[in-house]
């Protein structure tokens, strides 16, 4: 009967050995492990203020910053976009809409807009639409600087739509005419106007015929419901968008002088090329008796800036973001740990007085009691039996 063979293993060791004699972390074992109220409660107090320093740093890097930066505007092929819609206090065959820029190119080439029978006077629901969009408009207008960020990372449109349907007609004839539409112009200095009389276009340039006009039938009080370039961005606030004016005599010029900016807007989401714009007005009544010459109507006077504004969103790297969390934890930690032994030491020293003390004066009083005892039975009178 042949012996049977016994398979021998040799414990080789864990390949980990090696690698773990390289640990320079201190390990302390739970049996030797001291802990103390106070300890426990500085561990509290670290760990829900670990909390609420990581919370406000999410926030933080959450919260985006915005940043404008300056650069020559070198894109001169693009387009500029116009979007309009004004309504006029006189009827449309009386008016005329156009735009001559500095190429004197045919105004048909720019598309024409839409001419539309109203009444001035708004109804009940168009008049809180419009009375709500001139004040906000204009508190953001005289705000702006103080809310910009806020406009930007909101993403809050300033266009509240267009008027809505009226709840009631008038029963009287139309006196006014709503002018309304976008037209695509050439990225030069240009003037768009409204004016009375319908245009007749030459080789070189367009008049607007009013022979059959008399004085009564001007009236150039307007009401800017969207004035606008480019294509809509929100953040971006629209200086003439609620604006009303009724002039007290019927010849009457306003002039408006706008400096159109290009403007970049770089979100996280999308990306925008759109158009901002700055204006100043002035008005005058034409009398020519008086030797207040011009002609009445609704000038735009507008020029291109040479400068684009960029707004581009940005936020810290996450590479900071993840630094910053970690001299949080880590720095919270540290410094707890250096208050939790200096208080433990006061407290150690303190209890070791107190107990010095107390153990001293418990002594003493034992030494006192021994003393008193053999004094007492010393003093006592010795009987013979």
């Amino acid at each position: 009967m042949e012996p049977e063979k016994v398979t021998m293993l040799r414990y080789r060791g864990s390949r980990l050995s090696k690698v773990k004699k390289l640990d320079i972390f201190p390990k302390v074992e739970e049996p030797f492990k001291e802990t103390s109220s106070v300890g426990g409660t500085f561990s509290i107090i670290s760990f829900l203020l670990i909390l609420w320093l990581v919370y406000s740093e999410v926030n933080y890097y959450l919260d985006s910053k915005f940043i404008f930066k300056f650069s020559p505007d070198v894109e001169l092929d693009e387009q500029l976009k116009i979007n309009v819609d004004i309504t006029v206090a006189m009827p449309c065959h009386f008016l005329g809409a156009d735009i001559l820029d500095s190429t004197n190119q045919n105004a048909f080439k720019f598309g024409a807009l839409e001419e539309e029978d109203t009444w001035f006077e708004l109804a009940q629901n168009q008049h809180i639409h419009f009375e709500n969009k001139r004040h906000f408009n204009s508190y953001l207008r005289e705000e702006y600087h103080a809310v910009k960020d806020l406009l930007w990372r909101s993403r809050f449109s300033t266009h509240f739509g267009d008027l809505p349907a009226r709840n009631d007609k008038p029963d009287k004839p139309f006196d006014a005419c709503r002018i309304h539409g976008s037209l695509i112009l050439n990225k030069v200095a240009g003037n768009f106007h409204i004016t009375a009389g319908k245009s007749l276009h030459l080789p070189r340039g367009h008049v607007h015929i009013n022979a059959f006009m008399s004085e009564r039938d001007y009236n150039f009080s307007h009401r800017i419901n969207k004035f606008s370039f480019g294509d809509p961005s929100p953040g971006i606030v629209h200086p003439l968008e609620g604006d009303e004016l009724v002039g007290a005599y019927g010849r009457t010029l306003f002039n408006y002088f706008i400096e159109v900016v290009p403007t970049n807007v770089d979100t996280f989401l999308t990306s925008v090329k759109t158009y901002q714009y700055s204006v100043k007005a002035l008005s005058r009544p034409i009398d020519h008796d008086k030797g207040s010459h011009g002609i009445p109507g609704l000038f735009f006077k507008y020029d291109v800036s040479a400068l684009r504004v960029t707004v581009k969103q940005e936020r810290d790297n996450l590479g900071v973001f993840l630094a910053r969390l970690s001299s949080i934890v880590g720095g919270i930690f540290v410094c707890s740990g250096i208050v939790n032994r200096i208080v433990q030491f006061l407290i150690d020293c303190v209890m070791c007085n107190w107990t010095s003390k107390f153990f001293k004066k418990h002594t003493d009083n034992q030494v006192n009691d021994k003393a008193s005892l053999i004094d007492g039975v010393s003093t006592q009178p010795l009987q013979v039996l």
